[in-house]
Order: structure tokens, then C-alpha cells, then sequence
């Protein structure tokens, strides 16, 4: 082997142990409880993690996009966290990245529209329809595609999403291909896709 052929082989072994020890290290955090520090991330917590051994059985992840400008993101959070069960998400985004976990992870918002699609469009709907709802699935809103509801989220909202599906699948045991958008498993608005770049981004950056 060539001197370059062996200083690339060390590289890419170098680059997926420090990938698998990143992995496990947000895999020990994500089965925390509290208020931690995720690397990468900007958590404002109002409502902390519980013993995740007594949390709901979430099976699945929706991914939403709400119709409103910079900042309604954490206006909807404070809200959601005064009244949890209201109409939306137990976790918000901001255009800037910062996350909200609004809702205690034992509690159930109103979210999702009775999984209705069941034309085929985005995915096979054969093991959505009616089964991935709201008493299954967290949900996870990002803000900002207001006054352009065809406004893709942000780079910094992409950023943050790569790590959260991360520490929301860790933390839930909730396999790659239960990550819908909202979108892929209900008959939405028909302007745009709701939550699709996302939730193929999750698919897509696998492991």
C-alpha cells in the first residue's frame, strides 16, 4: 500500500471512531434526565426531562412547519407550555436554532390530523393510515415560512434538526423510518410539502 493510500485508510479510521464516540456520547445524553447540554445545540427548557423510563411511548416523529414569522416559535412554545394538550407540538424551532421543549415527555398535545392519507403520494400509507397519531408520536415544529408558506426552513434550523432527530430517536428507541413529515401521512395545505425536506434529510443522513 502507498503512503498516501495508508495516510487516507488511518484518516477514515480516525473519522468514524470519532464519529462513533460523538454517537454514543449524544446516545448516553439523549437517556438522561434534567435540563442537559447537547452539544450542538440550543435547548431552552420549559418543561425538563423526566426519567425517560416513565415517559409515553412515542413510536414515531412528525415533522411540522407552522405558518408563522421568526420568533412564533417560542411564542408557541410558552404558550403550548401553559396549556399542553392545546393544538401543537412538544417541541418548537426557531429560525435561529434554538430549540423549546415545551411539553413534559408523559404528556400528549393535539397534533396530526388522524393520520388520513392513504393515496400513496409521498410514501406507502399502508402502515400509516390511522396509525401514526397524535398518542403515538412526539412532534416537532419549526417556525418562520411566513409570508412564503413554500419557504424552506433555515440553515440554522437544518443544523439543529440533524442533531435533534438524532437525540429524539436515541432517546425513544424510535427506528430512521418511522421519521414522517407531517405531510407524508395527512392531507395538508396543497401550496407545499409540510415538513418533507426535513424529514427526508433525517432519512437520508441515516446513522
Amino acid at each position: 500500500m502507498s503512503l498516501r493510500l495508508m495516510v487516507a485508510a488511518l484518516a477514515a479510521a480516525v473519522s468514524f471512531s470519532s464519529a462513533s464516540a460523538q454517537n454514543a456520547y449524544l446516545s448516553a445524553i439523549a437517556r438522561s434526565s434534567g435540563t442537559p447540554d447537547i452539544p450542538g445545540l440550543k435547548v431552552v427548557w420549559l418543561a425538563p426531562w423526566g426519567d425517560v423510563a416513565k415517559a409515553h411511548a412515542w413510536r414515531n416523529i412528525i415533522v411540522h412547519q407552522t405558518e408563522g414569522p421568526a420568533g412564533s416559535a417560542r411564542i408557541g412554545a410558552l404558550e403550548q407550555s401553559k396549556n399542553p394538550t392545546r393544538r401543537g407540538v412538544t417541541v418548537w424551532v426557531e429560525t435561529d436554532g434554538t430549540v423549546y421543549w415545551a411539553v413534559a415527555e408523559n404528556l400528549v398535545p393535539t397534533h396530526g390530523d388522524g393520520a388520513n392519507r392513504n393515496d400513496n403520494k409521498y410514501i406507502n400509507n399502508a402502515s400509516t393510515y390511522r396509525q401514526v397519531v397524535r398518542d403515538n408520536s412526539i412532534g416537532v415544529e419549526f417556525a418562520g415560512n411566513y409570508p412564503d408558506v413554500a419557504k424552506g426552513p433555515t440553515e440554522a434550523q437544518i443544523a439543529a434538526w440533524r442533531i435533534l432527530v438524532r437525540v429524539l430517536r436515541a432517546r425513544y428507541n424510535i427506528p430512521l423510518d418511522r421519521v414522517y413529515a407531517h405531510n407524508w401521512i395527512d392531507y395538508k395545505d396543497a401550496r407545499y410539502c409540510e415538513g418533507c425536506e426535513l424529514a427526508t434529510l433525517a432519512r437520508q443522513g441515516g446513522e
